[in-house]
């Protein structure tokens, strides 16, 4: 567990892999504290370029986390370990422990996001093609549990569709925004300017110094954000952005997959330890298990950020960190299982299609209604603009993934 690389108690945690992982938090603050000493070499400030790699492992961990305690955060035993077995004295000069762990969750985080990403434009392509395949598939609409008016199974479908595009479009934005964090003791860059002698100068002051870390880093540049967090409370609000994308996915199959409905069907249901007769929509129930819990992290994520006082704060700030990490890793996990969900769902248009026969005289009363208010016979399938919301959908996919209008 001290790695996170199984959770007995969030069935799916092995799906993440790494990420976020200690031993990859671990790697990237070493790679923070690298990417700093190489801007002090290369601005001339520090006298050689150091290598740190391989310096700390897997095997600090332990070691490292128990000593976190004593300040508060694992930067400082890091640093220390660092500076002792590189030999070298410039490791961390000009940081503070804030700017190390911000930035290390910052790059942590764009893997999980990378991975998100990855896993929405999978899903996209499988939903485009429900949502075409499926365009004239009738089923009954419900609404508050009850059936409305006809709809077709590509019309949900497009409605999962859109939900997607827009959940990749928050990430899309949010990826491209993820800043280095470099402000020293209290925002200022004081000791970095008087290590450099210059606050402006492109390239040896500390300005320059900040965007050469940003540069090594592949993340952008920019003043320090010690007390604001909209980078992770906007991360946050995007991950809640695809968990409510994929709980609305995964509860229409929850509940079109019961067997008094049968109209929708996980390919590779789960059993039951005491009924044989069972095949449960695991993955359905596993989604939505994350859609409910992903609120309330990102949540915390606001409160702590409203939480801020001073310089850097006294609490908000350590709250953040193991929040971020579950909620970006539990991300991770579900977009993986929705994907898989998609991948294998059974869409059964017989049932469909007989459900909705079945209901007819229900599913057409507003028909009627509408029909003799308006002075003419009631005829057609009452799907109104059906066709051309489908199309609405699959043409706003389509500009956050262009792949998908050459499927068409």
């Amino acid at each position: 567990m001290g790695d996170l690389l199984a959770d007995l108690l969030w069935p799916g945690d092995h799906r993440a892999g790494e990420v976020f992982a200690d031993s990859a938090f671990l790697e990237a603050m070493v790679a923070v504290e690298q990417g700093w000493l190489h801007a002090l070499a290369e601005a001339g400030i520090a006298p050689e370029r150091t290598s740190l790699a391989g310096l700390v492992a897997a095997g600090d961990i332990g070691a490292l986390a128990e000593g976190a305690e004593a300040g508060g955060n694992p930067v400082m035993g890091l640093v220390a370990l660092l500076r002792e077995r590189s030999g070298s004295r410039w490791v961390h000069r000009g940081l503070t422990s804030q700017d190390v762990l911000d930035t290390a969750l910052v790059l942590c985080l764009r893997t999980a996001l990378d991975r998100v990403e990855e896993s929405l434009a999978a899903q996209a392509a499988t939903v485009a093609g429900l949502a075409r395949t499926h365009r004239d598939s009738v089923m009954a609409g419900r609404t508050l549990t009850q059936h409305a008016v006809p709809i077709t199974f590509g019309l949900k479908a497009a409605g999962w569709l859109a939900g997607l595009a827009d959940a990749a479009v928050a990430v899309r934005r949010t990826h491209a925004s993820l800043a280095v964090q470099a402000g020293g003791a209290a925002g200022t860059l004081a000791a970095v300017v008087e290590l450099a002698g210059s606050a402006a100068d492109p390239v040896t002051g500390a300005e320059g110094l900040v965007r050469s870390l940003a540069a090594g880093l592949d993340l952008q540049p920019g003043p320090s954000w010690h007390t604001r967090r909209t980078t992770f409370t906007t991360a946050g609000d995007a991950l809640v952005g695809c968990a409510d994308a994929w709980g609305r996915i995964a509860g229409d199959v929850a509940l079109l997959s019961r067997p008094e409905i049968g109209e929708l069907r996980e390919v590779a249901g789960g059993g039951s330890s005491t009924m044989p007769h069972k095949a449960n929509p695991v993955l359905s129930v596993l989604v939505r298990r994350h859609a409910i819990a992903a609120p309330p992290l990102a949540a915390t994520l606001h409160v702590a950020a409203a939480s801020y006082v001073d310089e850097r704060p006294a609490g908000a700030w350590h709250a953040e960190w193991s929040t971020l990490r579950l909620l970006a890793r539990r991300s991770v996990v579900a977009a993986s299982q929705t994907t898989d969900l998609l991948a294998g769902l059974q869409v059964d248009t017989a049932r469909m299609a007989a459900t909705a026969a079945a209901a007819a005289d229900d599913l057409h009363a507003e028909q009627r209604s509408m029909a003799e208010l308006a002075g003419r016979d009631a005829a057609g399938d009452y799907l109104g603009a059906t066709s051309e919301l489908i199309d609405a959908a699959l043409d706003h996919a389509a500009s956050v993934w262009p792949d998908l209008a050459t499927e068409q």
